[in-house]
């Protein structure tokens, strides 16, 4: 089975603290640096003090962030083999095209062509694969946190708007020669999605998913380990959410 390599190894350090949505300050050898946080919203129940972390070293020598965070861990600070979250949502896509080059998941999709970004309708799908087209979702915010920090209530979902535009240009893409696929993208060893109750926002999500789903649009999920070094592919897997 082949890896995704980093170009250099990730370099691990120690977040202390979370000023803000795009900053977290990280300790490396001993120093505190401002580092670049990806994902903006909110990452599990984390309460990011003296929380593991992947960094990865920015090209640019420009950057006001030289490090970029790609991963936590829920370990032990002193634990030699973590398990790592990768939090970096976009860099997922980059992950699934090269699963899909390597022809690692023939069972969600085979295909000659493989093109990014393609616009659909008014919205704009991760993948267009010979003649179907692929959605990838990268959650965050039901990560397994809570053991470690049982006190937060669960995060809102306050993303709606975008999920339920893809849902609908995918069912409306369908015809008897093309698929339409939503994969869930989990950077670590996750359980099987299951809906969320249905609350206030998430009445809309599940309702656009439900007519995707009666359309044909297919939903997936995918589960990868992060290492230092490389990414993995552990499983993937249909789901039936309805």
């Amino acid at each position: 089975m082949k890896t995704y390599k980093f170009p250099n190894k990730l370099v691990e350090g120690l977040i202390k603290s979370r000023p803000n949505r795009f900053i977290m300050m990280v300790q490396i050898n001993k120093r505190l640096v401002k580092c670049h946080c990806p994902s903006t919203g909110r990452i599990g129940n984390i309460i990011f003090t003296d929380i593991p972390c992947l960094l990865s070293k920015a090209d640019n020598q420009n950057r006001k962030t030289k490090y970029t965070v790609e991963a936590v861990s829920l370990d032990r600070s002193d634990k030699k083999n973590k398990s790592w979250i990768g939090i970096n949502q976009t860099k997922a896509n980059k992950y699934i095209e090269f699963f899909l080059s390597t022809n690692q998941v023939p069972k969600i999709i085979k295909g000659q062509e493989i093109l990014r970004e393609k616009k659909l309708g008014t919205a704009r799908i991760d993948f267009k694969i010979d003649n179907n087209y692929l959605e990838v979702k990268t959650p965050l915010i039901s990560l397994p946190t809570k053991d470690r920090f049982p006190a937060l209530k669960p995060s809102k979902f306050d993303a709606f708007g975008r999920l339920i535009k893809h849902f609908e240009e995918l069912s409306n893409s369908l015809d008897k020669n093309s698929r339409a696929i939503i994969l869930l993208c989990y950077m670590y060893d996750a359980k099987t999605f299951s809906p969320p109750k249905l609350k206030g926002d998430n009445t809309k999500i599940m309702a656009a998913a439900h007519q995707a789903n009666r359309k044909g649009v297919e939903t997936w999920q995918i589960n990868l380990k992060m290492t230092p070094t490389s990414i993995a592919l552990i499983n993937y897997f249909k789901l039936k959410l309805f």
